[in-house]
Protein backbone atom coordinates (compact mmCIF):
# COMPACT_ATOMS: atom_id res chain seq x y z
CA UNK A 1 0.00 0.00 0.00
CA UNK A 2 0.97 3.49 -1.10
CA UNK A 3 -0.06 6.53 0.38
CA UNK A 4 -0.05 9.91 -0.92
CA UNK A 5 -0.08 12.45 2.31
CA UNK A 6 1.92 15.63 0.60
CA UNK A 7 -0.89 17.49 -1.53
CA UNK A 8 -4.16 15.81 -1.93
CA UNK A 9 -4.81 12.57 0.09
CA UNK A 10 -4.21 9.11 -2.30
CA UNK A 11 -3.97 5.42 -1.99
CA UNK A 12 -2.20 3.57 -4.22
CA UNK A 13 -1.71 -0.42 -4.42
CA UNK A 14 1.71 -1.69 -6.09
CA UNK A 15 1.43 -5.09 -7.38
CA UNK A 16 4.25 -6.67 -9.19
CA UNK A 17 5.54 -4.07 -9.85
CA UNK A 18 2.26 -1.92 -11.52
CA UNK A 19 0.79 0.64 -9.53
CA UNK A 20 -3.01 0.82 -9.23
CA UNK A 21 -4.96 3.66 -8.40
CA UNK A 22 -7.31 3.75 -5.24
CA UNK A 23 -10.07 6.05 -4.85
CA UNK A 24 -10.68 7.24 -1.04
CA UNK A 25 -14.53 6.89 -0.35
CA UNK A 26 -16.02 10.75 -1.00
CA UNK A 27 -18.24 10.04 2.14
CA UNK A 28 -15.89 9.62 4.45
CA UNK A 29 -16.07 11.42 7.22
CA UNK A 30 -13.34 14.36 7.98
CA UNK A 31 -12.82 12.27 12.36
CA UNK A 32 -13.05 8.94 10.41
CA UNK A 33 -10.63 10.22 7.66
CA UNK A 34 -7.94 12.11 10.52
CA UNK A 35 -8.30 8.90 12.40
CA UNK A 36 -7.01 6.73 9.12
CA UNK A 37 -4.28 9.04 8.41
CA UNK A 38 -2.86 9.01 12.08
CA UNK A 39 -2.65 5.25 12.02
CA UNK A 40 -0.88 5.43 8.29
CA UNK A 41 1.62 7.80 9.49
CA UNK A 42 2.54 5.49 12.67
CA UNK A 43 2.84 2.70 10.85
CA UNK A 44 6.17 1.54 11.46
CA UNK A 45 4.80 1.13 15.34
CA UNK A 46 2.05 -0.18 17.60
CA UNK A 47 -0.37 2.14 18.75
CA UNK A 48 -1.88 2.00 22.30
CA UNK A 49 -5.83 1.93 22.62
CA UNK A 50 -4.84 5.08 25.68
CA UNK A 51 -2.87 6.68 23.11
CA UNK A 52 -6.00 7.00 20.88
CA UNK A 53 -8.57 7.50 22.91
CA UNK A 54 -6.21 10.42 24.17
CA UNK A 55 -5.80 11.93 20.57
CA UNK A 56 -9.29 11.57 19.31
CA UNK A 57 -11.59 11.27 22.08
CA UNK A 58 -9.81 13.85 24.89
CA UNK A 59 -12.84 15.37 25.99
CA UNK A 60 -16.17 13.30 25.10
CA UNK A 61 -19.25 13.50 26.22
CA UNK A 62 -19.17 9.52 25.72
CA UNK A 63 -18.82 7.67 29.14
CA UNK A 64 -17.29 4.60 27.10
CA UNK A 65 -14.51 6.08 24.55
CA UNK A 66 -13.22 2.74 24.27
CA UNK A 67 -16.10 1.28 22.57
CA UNK A 68 -16.07 5.03 20.32
CA UNK A 69 -12.33 3.28 19.70
CA UNK A 70 -13.71 0.13 18.85
CA UNK A 71 -16.84 1.50 16.11
CA UNK A 72 -14.05 3.65 14.45
CA UNK A 73 -11.54 0.89 14.33
CA UNK A 74 -14.43 -1.08 12.50
CA UNK A 75 -15.38 1.43 9.88
CA UNK A 76 -11.66 2.11 9.51
CA UNK A 77 -10.95 -1.75 8.61
CA UNK A 78 -13.99 -1.45 6.20
CA UNK A 79 -12.84 1.16 4.33
CA UNK A 80 -9.34 -0.02 3.75
CA UNK A 81 -11.47 -2.92 2.33
CA UNK A 82 -12.91 -1.27 0.59
CA UNK A 83 -10.24 0.43 -1.00
CA UNK A 84 -7.70 -2.31 -0.84
CA UNK A 85 -9.97 -5.42 -1.66
CA UNK A 86 -6.92 -8.17 -2.15
CA UNK A 87 -5.18 -7.07 1.47
CA UNK A 88 -6.91 -9.13 4.47
CA UNK A 89 -6.55 -7.43 7.40
CA UNK A 90 -4.82 -4.61 7.16
CA UNK A 91 -4.86 -3.09 10.53
CA UNK A 92 -4.50 -5.89 13.30
CA UNK A 93 -5.17 -6.06 17.07
CA UNK A 94 -2.67 -6.88 19.29
CA UNK A 95 -2.53 -7.06 23.21
CA UNK A 96 -3.94 -3.63 24.06
CA UNK A 97 -3.31 -2.11 21.20
CA UNK A 98 -3.35 -1.65 17.35
CA UNK A 99 -1.04 -1.65 14.45
CA UNK A 100 -0.64 -2.17 10.65
CA UNK A 101 -0.58 -5.76 9.35
CA UNK A 102 3.37 -7.15 9.52
CA UNK A 103 2.97 -9.23 6.21
CA UNK A 104 1.12 -6.02 4.42
CA UNK A 105 4.00 -3.16 3.22
CA UNK A 106 2.96 0.11 3.72
CA UNK A 107 4.91 3.41 2.34
CA UNK A 108 4.22 7.15 1.94
CA UNK A 109 5.26 9.70 -0.51
CA UNK A 110 6.11 11.95 2.74
CA UNK A 111 8.57 9.08 4.31
CA UNK A 112 10.66 8.72 0.76
CA UNK A 113 10.62 12.41 0.45
CA UNK A 114 12.23 12.91 4.34
CA UNK A 115 14.82 9.76 3.31
CA UNK A 116 15.93 11.86 -0.22
CA UNK A 117 15.90 15.15 1.66
CA UNK A 118 18.72 13.60 3.95
CA UNK A 119 20.39 11.23 1.42
CA UNK A 120 21.18 15.04 -0.28
CA UNK A 121 24.25 15.08 2.30
CA UNK A 122 25.96 12.26 0.96
CA UNK A 123 25.94 13.48 -2.73
CA UNK A 124 27.94 15.99 -4.52
CA UNK A 125 28.28 17.49 -8.17
CA UNK A 126 25.59 16.58 -10.40
CA UNK A 127 23.83 14.29 -8.59
CA UNK A 128 23.59 16.34 -5.43
CA UNK A 129 21.33 18.98 -7.79
CA UNK A 130 19.68 16.22 -9.25
CA UNK A 131 18.24 14.53 -5.81
CA UNK A 132 17.43 18.21 -4.78
CA UNK A 133 15.11 18.19 -7.28
CA UNK A 134 13.89 14.62 -6.81
CA UNK A 135 12.91 15.73 -3.55
CA UNK A 136 11.26 18.81 -4.72
CA UNK A 137 9.17 17.13 -7.43
CA UNK A 138 7.76 14.75 -4.59
CA UNK A 139 6.51 17.73 -2.67
CA UNK A 140 3.03 18.67 -4.06
CA UNK A 141 1.63 20.56 -1.72
CA UNK A 142 1.26 20.59 2.34
CA UNK A 143 1.62 17.51 4.28
CA UNK A 144 -2.14 16.25 4.84
CA UNK A 145 -3.51 19.92 3.94
CA UNK A 146 -7.59 18.97 4.70
CA UNK A 147 -6.58 17.93 8.32
CA UNK A 148 -6.64 20.83 11.17
CA UNK A 149 -5.44 18.52 13.98
CA UNK A 150 -2.86 19.42 16.16
CA UNK A 151 -0.17 16.58 15.11
CA UNK A 152 -0.97 16.80 11.03
CA UNK A 153 0.17 20.62 11.76
CA UNK A 154 3.44 20.28 13.21
CA UNK A 155 4.35 17.99 10.96
CA UNK A 156 3.36 20.16 8.13
CA UNK A 157 5.62 22.81 9.52
CA UNK A 158 8.17 20.33 9.80
CA UNK A 159 7.37 19.16 5.85
CA UNK A 160 7.31 22.50 5.26
CA UNK A 161 10.49 23.57 6.62
CA UNK A 162 12.20 20.77 4.53
CA UNK A 163 10.63 21.58 1.03
CA UNK A 164 11.67 25.30 1.40
CA UNK A 165 15.77 23.94 2.47
CA UNK A 166 15.63 21.98 -0.48
CA UNK A 167 14.48 24.80 -2.89
CA UNK A 168 17.03 27.46 -1.14
CA UNK A 169 19.69 24.61 -1.88
CA UNK A 170 18.83 24.45 -5.39
CA UNK A 171 18.08 27.78 -7.14
CA UNK A 172 21.73 28.52 -6.50
CA UNK A 173 22.81 25.53 -8.90
CA UNK A 174 20.17 26.28 -11.00
CA UNK A 175 20.70 29.80 -11.58
CA UNK A 176 24.67 28.80 -12.19
CA UNK A 177 23.69 26.28 -15.05
CA UNK A 178 20.96 29.05 -16.66
CA UNK A 179 18.27 26.19 -16.26
CA UNK A 180 16.02 29.45 -16.35
CA UNK A 181 13.01 27.76 -16.86
CA UNK A 182 12.97 25.47 -13.84
CA UNK A 183 14.52 28.19 -11.68
CA UNK A 184 10.68 30.06 -12.06
CA UNK A 185 8.90 26.87 -12.00
CA UNK A 186 10.38 25.88 -8.54
CA UNK A 187 10.05 29.64 -7.06
CA UNK A 188 6.39 29.66 -8.20
CA UNK A 189 5.80 26.46 -6.16
CA UNK A 190 8.42 27.50 -3.39
CA UNK A 191 6.42 31.22 -3.33
CA UNK A 192 3.04 29.18 -3.08
CA UNK A 193 4.28 27.48 0.34
CA UNK A 194 6.21 30.94 1.85
CA UNK A 195 4.14 33.87 -0.06
CA UNK A 196 6.42 36.32 1.94
CA UNK A 197 9.95 34.95 1.62
CA UNK A 198 11.69 37.34 -0.82
CA UNK A 199 14.62 34.64 -1.54
CA UNK A 200 12.38 33.01 -4.32
CA UNK A 201 10.99 36.62 -5.85
CA UNK A 202 14.22 37.47 -6.24
CA UNK A 203 15.32 34.29 -8.38
CA UNK A 204 12.46 34.80 -10.03
CA UNK A 205 12.59 38.04 -11.38
CA UNK A 206 16.23 37.46 -12.20
CA UNK A 207 15.18 33.98 -14.28
CA UNK A 208 12.56 35.97 -15.81
CA UNK A 209 15.31 39.32 -16.32
CA UNK A 210 18.28 36.54 -17.76
CA UNK A 211 15.15 35.35 -20.08
CA UNK A 212 14.70 38.68 -22.01
CA UNK A 213 11.22 39.16 -20.02
CA UNK A 214 11.60 42.66 -17.96
CA UNK A 215 7.63 42.90 -18.59
CA UNK A 216 7.01 39.85 -16.62
CA UNK A 217 9.51 40.10 -13.90
CA UNK A 218 7.96 43.89 -12.87
CA UNK A 219 4.01 42.02 -13.13
CA UNK A 220 5.81 39.61 -10.64
CA UNK A 221 7.17 42.01 -8.54
CA UNK A 222 4.01 44.64 -8.45
CA UNK A 223 1.79 41.18 -7.96
CA UNK A 224 3.93 40.38 -4.28
CA UNK A 225 4.08 43.44 -3.22
CA UNK A 226 0.81 43.39 -2.99
CA UNK A 227 0.14 40.19 -1.67
CA UNK A 228 2.90 41.48 1.02
CA UNK A 229 0.81 44.10 1.71
CA UNK A 230 -2.77 42.79 1.81
CA UNK A 231 -1.64 39.66 4.06
CA UNK A 232 1.34 41.05 6.30
CA UNK A 233 1.37 44.63 5.56
CA UNK A 234 4.30 44.66 4.73
CA UNK A 235 6.66 46.29 1.78
CA UNK A 236 9.50 44.14 0.03
CA UNK A 237 12.91 44.17 0.87
CA UNK A 238 15.83 46.46 -0.70
CA UNK A 239 16.86 43.28 -2.45
CA UNK A 240 13.52 42.76 -4.28
CA UNK A 241 13.19 46.55 -5.03
CA UNK A 242 16.83 46.67 -6.67
CA UNK A 243 15.56 43.83 -8.83
CA UNK A 244 12.26 45.76 -9.86
CA UNK A 245 14.27 48.67 -10.62
CA UNK A 246 16.71 46.51 -13.12
CA UNK A 247 13.73 45.14 -14.65
CA UNK A 248 11.99 48.74 -15.22
CA UNK A 249 15.26 49.60 -16.40
CA UNK A 250 16.05 47.34 -19.21
CA UNK A 251 12.18 47.86 -20.46
CA UNK A 252 12.74 51.51 -21.02
CA UNK A 253 16.25 50.39 -22.24
CA UNK A 254 14.16 48.50 -24.77
CA UNK A 255 12.22 51.30 -26.17
CA UNK A 256 13.75 53.99 -28.78
CA UNK A 257 14.08 57.34 -29.45
CA UNK A 258 10.10 58.42 -29.94
CA UNK A 259 9.05 55.48 -27.14
CA UNK A 260 11.36 56.78 -24.55
CA UNK A 261 10.58 60.92 -25.53
CA UNK A 262 6.76 59.33 -25.25
CA UNK A 263 7.78 57.78 -21.81
CA UNK A 264 9.00 61.03 -20.33
CA UNK A 265 7.34 63.79 -22.32
CA UNK A 266 4.00 63.05 -23.49
CA UNK A 267 2.74 60.24 -20.80
CA UNK A 268 -0.66 60.25 -19.68
CA UNK A 269 -0.38 62.47 -16.30
CA UNK A 270 -1.58 61.50 -13.37
CA UNK A 271 -3.31 63.48 -11.41
CA UNK A 272 -2.69 62.12 -8.00
CA UNK A 273 0.57 61.76 -5.95
CA UNK A 274 3.33 59.16 -7.04
CA UNK A 275 2.87 56.09 -4.25
CA UNK A 276 6.30 54.28 -4.23
CA UNK A 277 8.50 51.74 -2.86
CA UNK A 278 10.94 53.28 -0.18
CA UNK A 279 13.85 52.61 -2.32
CA UNK A 280 12.58 54.49 -5.08
CA UNK A 281 11.62 57.10 -2.25
CA UNK A 282 15.17 57.10 -1.27
CA UNK A 283 16.29 58.43 -4.22
CA UNK A 284 14.04 60.73 -4.97
CA UNK A 285 15.02 62.49 -1.53
CA UNK A 286 18.77 62.30 -2.49
CA UNK A 287 17.76 64.29 -6.21
CA UNK A 288 15.83 66.97 -4.50
CA UNK A 289 18.66 67.35 -1.38
CA UNK A 290 21.05 67.74 -4.99
CA UNK A 291 18.51 70.28 -6.07
CA UNK A 292 18.16 72.64 -3.19
CA UNK A 293 21.81 72.65 -2.61
CA UNK A 294 21.96 74.79 -6.18
CA UNK A 295 18.88 76.47 -5.71
CA UNK A 296 18.99 77.34 -1.75
CA UNK A 297 15.24 76.51 -1.39
CA UNK A 298 13.21 74.59 0.91
CA UNK A 299 11.42 71.11 0.78
CA UNK A 300 9.87 68.93 3.74
CA UNK A 301 9.74 65.62 4.87
CA UNK A 302 6.69 64.42 6.50
CA UNK A 303 6.03 61.50 8.89
CA UNK A 304 2.15 60.83 8.77
CA UNK A 305 0.50 57.57 11.22
CA UNK A 306 -2.25 56.69 12.83
CA UNK A 307 -2.94 56.52 16.34
CA UNK A 308 -4.31 53.36 18.14
CA UNK A 309 -7.65 53.47 17.94
CA UNK A 310 -7.82 52.35 14.14
CA UNK A 311 -9.04 49.41 12.00
CA UNK A 312 -5.84 49.00 10.39
CA UNK A 313 -6.55 47.86 7.16
CA UNK A 314 -9.25 49.73 6.60
CA UNK A 315 -7.81 53.14 8.37
CA UNK A 316 -4.63 52.89 6.50
CA UNK A 317 -6.07 52.12 3.37
CA UNK A 318 -8.21 55.40 3.83
CA UNK A 319 -5.25 57.60 4.91
CA UNK A 320 -3.12 56.28 2.00
CA UNK A 321 -6.19 57.48 -0.49
CA UNK A 322 -6.26 60.98 1.44
CA UNK A 323 -2.59 61.73 0.85
CA UNK A 324 -2.73 60.59 -2.57
CA UNK A 325 -6.02 62.41 -3.78
CA UNK A 326 -4.96 65.58 -1.45
CA UNK A 327 -1.67 66.11 -2.49
CA UNK A 328 0.06 67.67 -5.39
CA UNK A 329 0.44 64.94 -8.68
CA UNK A 330 3.67 63.76 -8.28
CA UNK A 331 4.51 64.83 -4.66
CA UNK A 332 6.13 61.57 -3.34
CA UNK A 333 5.07 58.87 -0.62
CA UNK A 334 5.96 55.36 0.76
CA UNK A 335 4.73 53.20 3.15
CA UNK A 336 6.81 52.61 6.45
CA UNK A 337 4.50 49.77 8.24
CA UNK A 338 0.63 49.64 8.43
CA UNK A 339 -0.62 52.88 8.97
CA UNK A 340 2.68 55.06 8.79
CA UNK A 341 3.70 56.99 5.41
CA UNK A 342 6.45 58.74 4.60
CA UNK A 343 6.16 62.06 2.00
CA UNK A 344 8.09 64.77 0.85
CA UNK A 345 6.53 68.33 -0.15
CA UNK A 346 9.06 69.65 -2.29
CA UNK A 347 9.45 74.11 -2.30
CA UNK A 348 7.60 73.32 0.49
CA UNK A 349 8.40 75.30 4.20
CA UNK A 350 7.70 73.08 7.81
CA UNK A 351 5.24 76.07 8.37
CA UNK A 352 3.15 75.49 4.83
CA UNK A 353 3.84 72.03 5.32
CA UNK A 354 2.20 71.81 8.75
CA UNK A 355 -0.79 73.99 6.70
CA UNK A 356 -0.97 70.96 4.25
CA UNK A 357 -0.97 68.55 6.78
CA UNK A 358 -4.08 70.20 8.81
CA UNK A 359 -5.83 70.47 5.83
CA UNK A 360 -5.38 66.62 4.94
CA UNK A 361 -6.40 65.73 8.68
CA UNK A 362 -9.66 67.84 8.37
CA UNK A 363 -10.21 65.51 4.86
CA UNK A 364 -9.81 62.65 6.49
CA UNK A 365 -12.38 63.25 9.18
CA UNK A 366 -14.82 64.61 7.11
CA UNK A 367 -14.79 61.55 4.53
CA UNK A 368 -14.43 59.15 7.45
CA UNK A 369 -16.64 61.01 10.17
CA UNK A 370 -17.15 57.53 12.08
CA UNK A 371 -13.25 56.23 11.91
CA UNK A 372 -11.69 56.88 15.58
CA UNK A 373 -8.29 57.27 13.84
CA UNK A 374 -6.32 60.24 15.43
CA UNK A 375 -3.29 61.93 12.83
CA UNK A 376 -0.44 62.79 14.21
CA UNK A 377 2.12 64.00 12.08
CA UNK A 378 5.78 65.51 12.35
CA UNK A 379 7.87 67.55 10.11
CA UNK A 380 11.39 67.51 9.04
CA UNK A 381 13.27 70.27 7.17
CA UNK A 382 15.16 68.78 4.09
CA UNK A 383 18.69 69.73 4.39
CA UNK A 384 20.71 70.44 1.30
CA UNK A 385 23.85 68.27 0.45
CA UNK A 386 26.20 70.33 0.55
CA UNK A 387 28.57 67.05 -0.25
CA UNK A 388 28.34 67.70 -4.38
CA UNK A 389 28.37 71.36 -4.25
Amino acid sequence: MRFELLGTFACREVEGGQTKNRVVPDKMGKKALAFLQYMIVNHGRNISSEELIEQFWPDTNSNDPANALKNMLFKTRNLLKAMFPQQENPIKTFSGCYGWNPEVAVETDAEEFERICLEVRRKSGEEYLETLLRAAALYKGDFLSGNDSSWAMSLRRYYQTLYLDVCKMSLPLLQERERWTEVIGLCEQASAVDVSADTFITYQMQALIAMGQPERAIGTFEAFRERLWEEFEIEPTEQVEQMYLLAEGLCQNHMDGGDILKLVAEGEPDSHAFLCTFGVFQSIVALERRHLSRTGGSSALLHVSLGNKVTPTTDARRLERILLEGLRTGDPVARLDAGSYILMLAGVSAENARLVMERLDRAFHKAYSHSRACISFRIFPLQADTSKA
